[in-house]
């Protein structure tokens, strides 16, 4: 089994920045496309970045304000979260496919694993 592990969330001001640490575990490989998605209250689990090989993809929502990046030997992926706003707000969770294909998947379907996450609220 694959074990993640979020850590970094907390509270910080509009226009603040917060680095998310995602830590892997178990039977996973530095192969696995890994992914943050995030959950406010009475809101679908929605993407926010993923990153596979070479390739990264995030949402439009959040593009050009955050950033993925991975330490491959370790097998552990981070959300570096710049200009936050308060529609950020959420429970942001960690995931990892271990059959990745071509690029770095989106859909929450693609994703086999998941952390408990990691609350960040913004505040205004």
């Amino acid at each position: 089994q694959v074990q993640l592990v979020e850590s970094g969330g907390g509270l910080v001001q509009a226009g603040g920045s917060l680095r998310l640490s995602c830590a892997a575990s178990g039977r996973t490989n530095s192969r696995y496309a890994m992914a943050w998605f995030r959950q406010a209250p009475g809101k679908e689990r929605e993407f926010v970045a993923s990153i596979s090989g070479g390739s990264t993809n995030y949402a439009t929502s959040v593009k050009d304000r955050f950033t993925i990046s991975r330490d491959g030997a370790k097998i552990t992926v981070y959300l570096q979260m710049n200009s936050l706003k308060p529609e950020d707000t959420a429970v942001y969770y960690c995931a990892a496919d271990p059959t990745p294909g071509w690029g770095a998947p989106s859909t929450i379907n693609e994703y086999a694993y998941w952390g408990q996450g990691t609350q960040v609220t913004v505040s205004s």
